[in-house]
């Protein structure tokens, strides 16, 4: 048998008769499938194989991203069974119910199958990774650890958030066979960290709980078992538990924060819980504790980050990020740290929460309950002789002052700011009490930034039979140039993005915008200014992404909400 598939695949060119010997004498020493061994090696997609496999067995093979399956099937088989088997069930046909498996030779499942339930089974094949794909987007993340906790004793439920609970580090991969509710959680996270979710909402309502993942900065619902809502109690304790909460308590909001580990990476998660109708919501914040931040890698156009370096030169003086939560402001300021983290310099933060730890930093994390604030540790930190200070954010009054008396000591401070633009800025702190003079004199610039999801390399296509039509408003750009939009494929779970890029407005406070601060002038005198000036806005900066063929059109209108 083992020849003859693998004379077939000679007769069709798809292997050479060198690399079906070198396959043999493998295939003899691990006692693999031949087939195994030629997708092991290389020398075939596990697709092809699986093809030439179909028409020698004279079976179908199918491409499960192009199939839609029926929920009277999926509700017919378990979850468990799907998952120990790896099986995907496809369509019943009266009493024949036809599935779909990766191995051809591997007829157990299929024996198990027809015992279990009572069908007649009919197979197809398909691709193993699909078949995984498709599990878990018609059953679920999590659904057979699921059906086998409501499966076994009620007091699973009550003693499964306490489980496993005394580590700091919660090991995700650990554990696999057991099903209860730490499994659950394990599965939830992994399922988010694979996605590259940066948040996971966990929200429940009178008949449902929903978990969407925020990937991209959007966020998607993700296929759930109706039945987890049942489980959703045990859900919110074990994750309490990780995180050092109160588990008793129901009413307040808590947050907390607890590591874990996939393989060798750890994250950090930043977990909030808050009190609703009709119970706790859940927000996890996933980071890695592991950051290379390079300021190359902010996305910042070649005279951008030359602006940048000959600001991050300067002994004293405040630099503002300006954007609203969930902009890149806190990457941003980390990758400058970063820059200027050297053994001459001493740095400290103060920050709410910390997010990424950088070695050689002092971080300072606030904790209102025992009164260190922004602003009282700010004064404290004097004392410690820093050349460089990051304020995680001016929210008040106090803080403003205390930012701008310490910038004017000497010190090179970093801060972030509410406003929608950089111009925004100045009116910003003007509003809080802060004396013109006092801005004109610490504030070296103010930098106003949003995120765009870049589009997938693997689906990216150029757009050939449309045209863009920008006016005047922009120039320098070439709105002739071509653009392109992702087309959606399995690398990017059909969305065409993958990833992000920041987009950029860099206000230098040079003499005449100083003058208009001083002057009081309004953000959209200062913006216009700007203009004249030749700063680049977030709309500009975000169609020279379109035209560079890093995002689409629509996303950077998204973005910085600007019209055509």
């Amino acid at each position: 048998m083992a020849l003859r598939i693998g004379d077939i695949l000679v007769e069709k060119k798809i292997i050479t008769p060198e690399e079906l010997a070198l396959a043999i004498k493998e295939h003899q020493n691990t006692k693999e499938f031949l087939g195994q061994v030629l997708v092991r090696l290389n020398m075939i997609t596990e697709e092809k194989l699986l093809k030439v496999l179909a028409e020698q067995q004279g079976i179908t093979f199918l491409d499960l991203k192009e199939l839609k399956i029926n929920d009277n099937v999926i509700a017919s088989v378990p979850a468990k069974f799907a998952w120990h088997y790896k099986i995907m069930p496809i369509r019943i046909d009266g009493n024949v119910l036809t599935v779909a498996i990766s191995n051809p030779f591997d007829m157990w499942p299929v024996d198990d199958l027809e015992t279990n339930l009572g069908y007649r089974v009919e197979i197809s094949l398909a691709v193993a990774s699909d078949i995984a794909d498709a599990i878990k987007k018609y059953y679920g993340v999590g659904a057979d650890t699921i059906e086998r906790i409501l499966a076994e004793a009620p007091q699973e439920e009550e003693k499964a958030g306490a489980a496993a609970s005394q580590e700091k580090v919660q090991d995700l991969e650990t554990g696999a066979e057991d099903a209860s509710v730490v499994k659950l959680v394990n599965q939830i996270l992994q399922q988010a960290i694979s996605d590259r979710a940066t948040d996971i909402h966990l929200e429940h309502y009178r008949n449902e709980l929903i978990l969407r993942y925020r990937v991209d900065g959007i966020l998607y619902d993700t296929q759930v078992s109706e039945n987890i809502r049942y489980l959703y109690p045990a859900i919110v304790s074990r994750i309490k538990v990780m995180a050092n909460l109160n588990i008793v308590e129901r009413r307040v909001p808590q947050d907390g924060r607890a590591k874990a580990k996939i393989g060798n990476k750890e994250y950090e998660l930043r977990i909030s819980i808050i009190p609703t109708l009709y119970g706790e919501n859940i927000v996890i914040r996933v980071l890695s504790t592991l950051m290379l931040l390079s300021i190359s890698d902010l996305g910042m156009e070649d005279e951008e980050l030359e602006i940048l370096e000959g600001i991050l030169a300067k002994p004293h003086g405040i630099i503002f990020v300006t954007g609203p939560t969930g902009s890149g402001k806190t990457t941003t300021l980390y990758t400058c740290l970063s820059k200027l983290n050297t053994r001459e310099r001493k740095i400290i933060t103060i920050e709410d929460p910390v997010e990424y730890e950088l070695r050689g930093v002092s971080q300072i994390q606030v904790n209102p309950k025992i009164d260190l604030t922004f602003a009282t540790a700010l004064r404290s930190i004097l004392r410690h002789d820093p050349d460089v200070i990051m304020v995680g954010e001016v929210r008040d009054t106090e803080t403003a002052q205390i930012t701008i008396q310490t910038a004017l000591t000497g010190h090179l401070v970093f801060s972030t700011i509410h406003t929608n633009t950089a111009a925004g800025g100045a009116t910003r702190l003007i509003d809080m009490g802060i004396d013109p003079f006092l801005i004109t004199s610490s504030v070296e610039a103010f930098i106003a930034q949003r995120l765009v999801r870049v589009i997938c390399p693997e689906c990216k296509a150029q757009v050939t039979d449309e045209k863009i039509d920008i006016g005047e408003a922009f120039p320098g750009i070439d709105a002739g140039a071509p653009f392109y939009r992702g087309a959606g494929c399995k690398a990017c779970n059909s969305t065409g993005y993958k990833g992000r890029a920041g987009i950029y407005e860099i206000l230098v406070m040079n003499a005449e915008i100083r003058k208009m601060v001083l002057e009081k002038a309004s953000s959209d005198a200062i913006e216009h200014k700007a203009r004249e000036l030749g700063v680049k806005s977030l709309a500009h900066s975000g169609w020279e992404k379109v035209f560079a063929g890093v995002t689409t059109p629509e996303e950077a209108q998204r973005v910085t909400q600007i019209e055509e």
